[in-house]
């Protein structure tokens, strides 16, 4: 099997039927098949062994109204399947007739690219949900520049998403990135625990990291301001 690295699949196995029978996947499902890197958002190493198979997205995502967070209705997305090896993961694939990439290891930064534009639809979402709405670009020249700065991950680092804003070691963009991250970490228990899955057997702190994103900008409104006053008088 050729090694696929494009965004369009080479083979169609739609053409055959599969082994199985009908397959239990639509038409136009594309399926990406990768062995997981560690996420620019976490330290730790779980969940980076065997393969992973997911979909591709099929429609565009778009923001919930009331909540401000980033949803869609491609109930595909959220499926994510694990095999122990890449072949058994194409072997999966092929019975079920699905078309798919296989990512090489050499994806590894595409796997950041993905996981950054993650971590830029969650905090132009929450910005807006705050009413930083402003600040969204401030916000994602931070998160590109998280890996330069080689920013810790803050559940790990700080005892409370506080602490950061605290934190006089730190610059303004890595106090941005470290709390919109640590957000997007809570959202994303807070998530798994609605769905019965506990992340950690621990409550979502979201809540807590949105008051210091919060304070964290009215604190840097409160300095602009007094720059001003100090500049006029």
């Amino acid at each position: 099997m050729t090694r696929v690295t494009a965004a369009w699949p080479s083979n169609d196995n739609r053409r055959a039927p599969t082994a199985m029978g009908r397959s239990w996947f639509p038409e136009d499902a594309i399926a990406r098949i990768y062995k997981p890197s560690r996420s620019v958002m976490t330290s730790g190493k779980a969940r980076t062994m065997g393969w992973r198979l997911t979909f591709e997205r099929r429609t565009a995502p778009f923001i919930e109204p009331l909540m401000g967070w980033t949803g869609g209705d491609d109930t595909l997305t959220q499926v994510e399947l694990s095999f122990p090896t890449r072949e058994a993961a194409i072997r999966y694939a092929e019975r079920q007739g699905l078309r798919y990439t296989v990512q090489s290891h050499n994806g590894a930064a595409d796997s950041k690219r993905r996981a950054a534009g993650s971590a830029r639809a969650f905090s132009d979402a929450t910005l807006n949900k705050l009413g930083l709405k402003d600040l969204q670009k401030s916000y994602g020249r931070a998160i590109d520049g998280a890996a330069d700065r080689n920013d810790p991950s803050g559940p790990e680092t700080w005892g409370s998403p506080l602490d950061v804003v605290r934190d006089r070691t730190l610059s303004l963009g890595a106090k941005r990135s470290i709390l919109i991250n640590w957000a997007f970490t809570e959202y994303l228990i807070d998530q798994a625990t609605n769905e019965g899955m506990p992340e950690n057997n621990r409550p979502s702190r979201l809540d807590e990291v949105e008051q210091a994103l919060l304070a964290l900008e009215r604190e840097v409104a409160e300095d602009q301001r007094a720059s001003t006053a100090r500049k006029a008088a």
